[in-house]
């Protein structure tokens, strides 16, 4: 395995040309597999890049990042990182790619069972008001949010359909884009901004009172107020809410 991923490590004594050139066979085949496992995890990055970028990204990658684990399922570890510095140009690239890592993260993640809006109604059906200003959520752990400066979900729809070339929007102000599963489709959005900074806030634990006051020390106690009442219903109609504690 060593030979196979260092290049120009010395061959073992009494290896001739032949058994080095069927190691370099063997190699090749090797890092070919490895990129198109890449390619099945970030197909649409390969596509709004290119094939001859994406084959060299991907093998920058693999040289930096050799495999760590036993499946493939991970060998995009880190991919998004590289790609954020090779095409430092070209931020939406590596933000596309992030999208495509945490969908397919949020395909594999753990199954929980998700309050709905009976669940969560019983959950809190004895509160005092002083609860409603405690109450803890726990999220679904497919959740993952980031900032990003283009329209991912514009640009990621595009290149499914196929329609030729796809745009890449950039936004007016960088959004939060925030993705998840339902069921066993992984899904993801734009955030209302001020829903986006609740939701950051409660995802880490944050009580829901204090993460409402925060909120309207950045857009009002009026703005606060009115996303703090629709997060929750949004939250629990997208199966985001897990348990609700006080």
């Amino acid at each position: 395995m060593a030979h196979v991923l260092e290049e120009g490590r010395a061959l073992p004594a009494g290896w001739d040309v032949r058994f080095a050139a069927g190691l370099d066979i063997y190699r090749n085949a090797y890092r070919t597999r490895l990129v198109d496992a890449l390619r099945e995890t970030f197909p649409r990055t390969a596509q709004w890049v290119g094939d001859d970028a994406f084959n060299a990204a991907a093998a920058h990658h693999l040289i930096t990042n050799p495999p760590a684990v036993w499946t493939l399922d991970l060998i995009g570890q880190g991919f998004t990182d590289v790609l954020a510095e090779l095409f430092a140009r070209d931020p939406e690239v590596a933000e596309l790619a992030w999208l495509e890592w945490t969908m397919h993260l949020a395909f594999v993640a753990a199954d929980v069972r998700v309050l709905d809006r009976d669940g969560f109604m019983a959950s809190v059906a004895d509160f005092a008001e002083e609860d409603w200003a405690g109450m803890v959520l726990a999220f679904s752990p497919s959740l993952a949010m980031r900032e990003v400066r283009h329209d991912i979900p514009h640009l990621w729809q595009g290149l499914k359909a196929e329609e030729g070339m796809a745009d890449c929007l950039a936004l007016e102000r960088p959004a939060m884009l925030a993705v998840w599963r339902e069921g066993l489709s992984p899904v993801f959005r734009l955030l209302d901004p001020a829903m986006a900074t609740l939701l950051a806030h409660m995802q880490t634990g944050t009580p829901y009172g204090e993460a409402c006051a925060m909120l309207a020390d950045q857009v009002g106690e009026e703005e606060a107020a009115r996303a703090a009442g629709a997060a929750l219903g949004q939250w629990i109609n997208d199966g985001l809410v897990v348990s609700v504690t006080r």
